[in-house]
């Protein structure tokens, strides 16, 4: 077996790329990793770590550098959007360095994605319906069925050290600057109290659901995203949650049925900085539809897509979720699901009262190519889900299976409509 250099630059919040690259060392790779800052430090000491402390504009020459001086075979990240990420990808694909990308999975809860080049509008999974049939035809079926748990207070007591620790260490990295909107102190206050009042909201949002579903109203669902995650503010059209709002709660007020009600949820780990449920009300007004417009911070998510007469996201994974229920979804930034057959591929303002429900072949077909492609098992926090995935990701990084899984999937990402400012692979 070949050997390979993988270059590890910023990844979750957590020990999998550590334990990834020692699992890659063990199998005699070299392993390389960039910190950024005094976050990245914490959760990977020692071997193979370099600390990054020049400037944004210096960084393009020490990456290329440092790639040509290790003979880098593999750039391993997650956000590959993030700024220095951009420019590192840059470099790799001048160099035919293979670029893999991770995150949290689209087949939740124990599933993480792993995909060449990047997610989204960058992910070379199959856009059509005839495509994905083929892909599903040539990987086995997969078991769906739940295996391991995550720690949610794990990933939020990680995510507070790493933003605090990068915070108050920032002189050590003077030119590292965070991806996050607000000061990390105030983020994360925010979100503690939030975290503290969960229960609280969590039973209002659970009796507001009861309520709809005793109700006699068709109800929509606007499942929010953080306006932090580079799904919204890269590969999409909308600078900010907020501009996303409008243009829902507008297309809902001027065209969806008199008697619907439009729910928005808010992103379980939104920092709630911004007052949203003040903000989605001043929309609501404005557009003549305070009345119909619910706001929702907490409460089950399957219990309010279940008889939901459609959901629009910008491209949350929450899409994935209802496909499979087969409710009618629609995209409105780039998606892995916006594909005829599974999303409605009309305008938004005809989706409140024509949309209709995805094609559950097809859905099969999309969730079976997922799962034996470019999602792998296993999640970021918590054995044994954490070391299941380490040893499948160890697995999937070897040349060879890269090359086998990347002829199964198209050549390149395309070009897409909704997320103008995507740079293709």
């Amino acid at each position: 077996m070949a050997k390979q250099c993988f270059l590890f630059l910023q990844g979750p919040i957590s020990t999998f790329f550590r334990k990834l690259g020692d699992a890659l060392s063990a199998e005699g790779h070299r392993v390389v990793r960039v910190n950024l800052c005094a976050g990245d430090a914490l959760l990977w000491r020692g071997r193979g770590a370099i600390a990054y402390r020049g400037s944004a504009a210096r960084w393009p020459a020490f990456i290329e550098d440092l790639m040509d001086r290790e003979q880098v075979t593999d750039l391993v990240l997650l956000a590959e959007q993030r700024p220095f990420h951009r420019v590192a990808i840059a470099a790799a694909t001048k160099r035919n360095i293979r670029v893999t990308a991770t995150d949290f999975g689209y087949l939740r809860p124990d599933w993480i994605t792993l995909e060449p080049d990047g997610l989204s509008a960058l992910s070379r999974f199959p856009r059509t319906p005839q495509a994905i049939h083929h892909l599903a035809q040539a990987v086995p079926a997969a078991d769906l069925r739940a295996v391991f748990t995550d720690s949610f207070p794990k990933q939020a007591a990680l995510e507070v050290t790493h933003a605090i620790l990068s915070w108050l260490l920032a002189f050590r990295y003077p030119g590292f600057r965070s991806h996050q909107i607000h000061h990390p102190v105030l983020n994360y206050l925010a979100t503690g109290w939030r975290l503290l009042m969960r229960g609280r909201r969590g039973a209002h949002a659970d009796h507001e659901i009861a309520a709809l579903k005793a109700g006699t109203h068709p109800w929509f669902v606007f499942p929010m995203q953080m306006e932090v995650d580079y799904s919204l503010r890269a590969y999409s059209t909308y600078p900010n949650g907020v501009a996303a709002l409008e243009t829902v709660i507008g297309s809902f007020a001027r065209h969806a049925p008199a008697d619907a009600v439009l729910v928005t949820k808010l992103h379980p780990l939104d920092p709630g900085v911004r007052r949203w449920h003040r903000i989605i009300a001043r929309i609501a007004q404005t557009h003549g539809v305070a009345d119909r417009v619910r706001f929702l911070d907490g409460g089950a998510l399957d219990r309010l897509l279940d008889g939901a007469r459609g959901v629009v996201t910008v491209n949350s994974t929450v899409g994935v979720w209802s496909i499979r229920a087969g409710i009618p979804t629609m995209a409105l930034g780039a998606a892995i699901f916006d594909v005829r057959g599974l999303a409605w591929d009309g305008a938004l303002d005809a989706f409140w009262r024509h949309a209709t429900p995805p094609d559950p072949t097809l859905v099969d077909a999309f969730v079976r190519a997922l799962a034996g492609t470019i999602q792998m098992r296993g999640v970021y926090y918590r054995d044994p889900g954490l070391t299941a995935a380490v040893k499948e990701a160890a697995k999937r990084l070897d040349a060879d299976a890269q090359t086998r899984l990347r002829a199964l999937l198209e050549p390149h990402a395309q070009l897409n409509a909704k997320a103008p400012h995507a740079t293709i692979v």
